[in-house]
């Protein structure tokens, strides 16, 4: 069921990725939602099948069977409306418009959230560590280098930069000296926002600009004019 509610998350980001439409969210909220529901109902009837009975009886079978032909009618119907979502013409000439001008602060929520799920996944895979201290990867030190190198990427100015990235070094500092994290861990955390914030703000566009026809979507280059030639008046003659 992990793998189930990750892969609902992504699925909406990528709704608001392409920009859809209140009722397109709303398609693609139901269809994925009812993937999950279906999904959980299997679960349980699986579970109260196997408390009841030990050995093979045609009706534990059956109802089984029932619950799992459920579950992939579900996911048919998702895979259905997401193909008809998210592969129409339009779409993906939109899709690769806005990977390479995206607007920043709808690329820095959007980062957060992915940033956020991530850590979560790490706690729950790593089974170390509570929400909001401990863990395989240091949610601190992710943060503060997500922050940090998203100033770098984003704002044309080194000495901002530089500062950000100081200040991201002295947060990782303080969780291994508080002995909350390892230098390994606090290394993932930066290594993870870092390859982030780069998914973000710089890969997408280096992609688009290597696919065939790509460039038309890259803003053009500032054209180079030379300045205009001076206009001085003649001298006047002195009488």
């Amino acid at each position: 069921m992990r793998f189930h509610f990750f892969a609902f998350g992504l699925v909406l980001i990528s709704g608001l990725l392409f920009r859809f439409t209140a009722t397109e969210m709303l398609a693609l909220l139901f269809c994925a939602s009812l993937v999950l529901i279906t999904e959980m109902f299997n679960t349980a009837v699986e579970a109260v099948v196997d408390m009841i009975t030990s050995s093979y009886h045609p009706a534990a079978k059956f109802a089984k069977d029932i619950a799992a032909g459920a579950v992939l009618i579900a996911a048919v119907n998702a895979v259905t409306v997401g193909c008809v979502l998210f592969l129409r013409g339009d779409r993906m000439e939109a899709l690769r418009y806005h990977v390479s001008q995206p607007p920043g602060m709808y690329l820095f929520v959007i980062a957060g959230l992915v940033l956020m799920m991530a850590l979560m996944v790490g706690k729950i895979l790593g089974q170390k560590g509570t929400l909001l201290q401990g863990g395989v990867v240091s949610g601190h030190s992710a943060i503060a280098f997500f922050f940090a190198f998203t100033i770098l990427f984003v704002v044309n100015n080194t000495f901002a930069a530089i500062l950000a990235v100081l200040l991201a070094f002295l947060v990782a500092q303080s969780r291994v000296e508080a002995r909350i994290h390892t230098v390994r861990e606090v290394i993932l955390g930066a290594a993870l926002a870092l390859f982030l914030t780069a998914s973000i703000y710089r890969i997408p566009t280096w992609v688009v600009r290597y696919l065939p026809g790509g460039s038309q979507f890259l803003p053009a280059p500032a054209s180079q004019t030379s300045p205009p030639e001076s206009t001085a008046l003649p001298p006047v003659a002195s009488p």
